[in-house]
């Protein structure tokens, strides 16, 4: 336990009793001060959020001003605490550390929601001492249509940051960014908020409602091809045999595919979406003889969403582990009967929201690789990684959790690949939104101590796909598979075309 001192402006805000909350959560003794500084936000960004936050938010934003009179009471401290200084003014020195956030270079969070405006994507970081930069975030915006929502985002994954910041300091493993891997912003100036909402945010909504108004919001389509040849993660392309289309009614989508093969058969285990429910499912499809997908069937279903059905054999038994992070636990199935009749087999983990949780065997150990959402914000942009001597557990999480904190980094994207010496990770890059492109990273240290990875590259794309944003792929034996958004009219019903144009 360490004592904290968190230093807030005369106007609190929402994120930064957040913050403390978590911090004394950990064990830690939390004592909060309000200073005189006055963080002041324009006051066009204020009757922004406001009118936001009486239209569309559903839940109290991380950056509505907190009530002071309702702050946890302070004490008095016997000796020197690290510091924590949320004032929106650059640190003073102090005798003890002090940490502090900047946003796109400034103190202020104002700066972040003016990024946001401008349809960018906000860089922040946690400084030691008022300017040595010890930790980095890019977060995801997940909903880039209202300054207020994609704030939040932004807001929620700073208090992750800091939190992860103090734990590290408190261990001894907080040191400087080195600039040359993890240079500083360079981005051109920003305009106004008045310009950045008026050429940037109003016009993008007005465009996302004329276009929902006909068309759903997201449709994936599945793509597949058969051939004996170096695969993507090999190749780093989109380009070889053409590929084919997995066909649905447009009334439904079929996502994060994943190929099995199990005695001479290929099966693809997919997300099936009914638009009418909102909910995924996990279905299969079998490829008969001349390699033609029967329509997908359910097999297994959920009161919450299921994804990323990553299907695999081990210890003579077949597993799936799908994504089930709305339900806030990860549960291993078994087939009792394949491929049609799955058992729930074991919860590995609980009780947190884990996405898109992909398993490695590596090192003699298993792991998992995940995206994280604690509590706020994207489910997107924080990569954890966890580890068990065996399939069913226990399962620790990594001493360096988060690992990175990245929109173009952090949530997998399909099952490792070993291609030579190296061990490929797909990964999502979520640069132009949720699933706007595929990347790959090479890892390049993976042990109880360390998690390094490569930066990734991008996914070379070709005329042979017609959908340019990809978020998964995979490959079974000949069979392998990706997915990618297609504008799909709400009207429109019968299949997609089995071959991409």
């Amino acid at each position: 336990m360490a004592e904290i001192d968190v230093i807030l402006p005369t106007n609190s805000r929402y994120w930064q009793i957040v913050l403390a909350e978590r911090l004394a959560a950990a064990g830690h003794d939390v004592r909060l001060l309000q200073s005189a500084a006055d963080d002041a936000w324009p006051t066009l960004l204020e009757a922004t959020l406001s009118v936001e936050r009486r239209v569309a938010s559903r839940f109290r934003p991380l950056w509505e001003r907190a009530n002071a009179a309702a702050l946890p009471a302070s004490h008095a401290r016997a000796g020197r605490a690290l510091r924590i200084d949320l004032t929106g003014r650059t640190p003073e020195k102090a005798e003890t550390t002090v940490l502090s956030p900047a946003f796109e270079g400034s103190p202020s969070a104002a700066a972040a929601a003016i990024t946001v405006a401008a349809n960018r994507l906000p860089i922040v970081r946690v400084l030691r001492d008022g300017d040595v930069p010890v930790a980095e975030a890019k977060p995801m915006l997940d909903a880039r249509l209202l300054v207020g929502r994609g704030f939040d985002d932004v807001l929620a994954r700073t208090v992750s940051l800091l939190a992860a910041a103090v734990e590290r300091h408190l261990r001894g493993a907080l040191s400087a960014l080195r600039e040359d891997v993890c240079p500083g912003p360079a981005r051109k100036p920003l305009p106004g908020l008045a310009k950045g909402l008026a050429f940037s945010t109003v016009p993008a909504l007005a465009r996302e409602c004329i276009r929902r108004a006909g068309h759903w919001p997201s449709h994936w389509r599945v793509g597949y091809r058969f051939h004996e040849g170096m695969g993507l993660a090999e190749t780093g392309s989109l380009a070889g045999p053409d590929w084919s289309i997995l066909p649905d009614d447009g009334r439904r989508y079929y996502a994060d595919p994943f190929p099995f093969e199990w005695q001479g058969s290929h099966y693809l285990f997919v997300e099936e979406y009914p638009h009418e429910t909102g909910k995924g499912v996990i279905s299969v499809a079998r490829f008969d003889a001349n390699r033609h997908p029967t329509t997908p069937q359910v097999v297994l279903e959920k009161p919450f969403h299921l994804s990323y059905p990553q299907v695999f054999e081990l210890d003579g038994g077949i597993w799936m582990l799908p994504e089930s992070g709305a339900g806030r636990e990860l549960s291993l199935y078994k087939a009792e009967c394949f491929p049609d009749q799955w058992v729930r087999h074991a919860v590995l983990i609980e009780g947190r929201e884990l996405y898109d949780a992909t398993l490695l065997r590596h090192g003699g150990r298993h792991w998992l690789f995940a995206a994280e959402r604690d509590g706020a914000g994207s489910t997107s942009d924080m990569l954890v990684v966890f580890h068990s001597e065996r399939l069913e557990g226990p399962w620790l999480p990594h001493k360096a959790n988060p690992v990175l904190i990245d929109y173009a980094a952090a949530r997998p994207a399909g099952a490792f690949v070993h291609v030579g010496r190296r061990l490929v990770r797909p990964v999502q890059d979520g640069t132009l939104g949720y699933g706007g492109g595929l990347c790959l990273s090479d890892v390049i240290r993976l042990d109880e101590e360390r998690v390094e990875l490569s930066q990734p590259v991008p996914l070379l794309l070709t005329r042979n796909w017609p959908y340019p944003r990809i978020h998964t792929l995979n490959r079974a034996g000949s069979l392998e598979v990706i997915d990618g958004i297609a504008n799909v009219r709400k009207r429109d019903a019968g299949p997609a075309s089995r071959e991409a144009a």
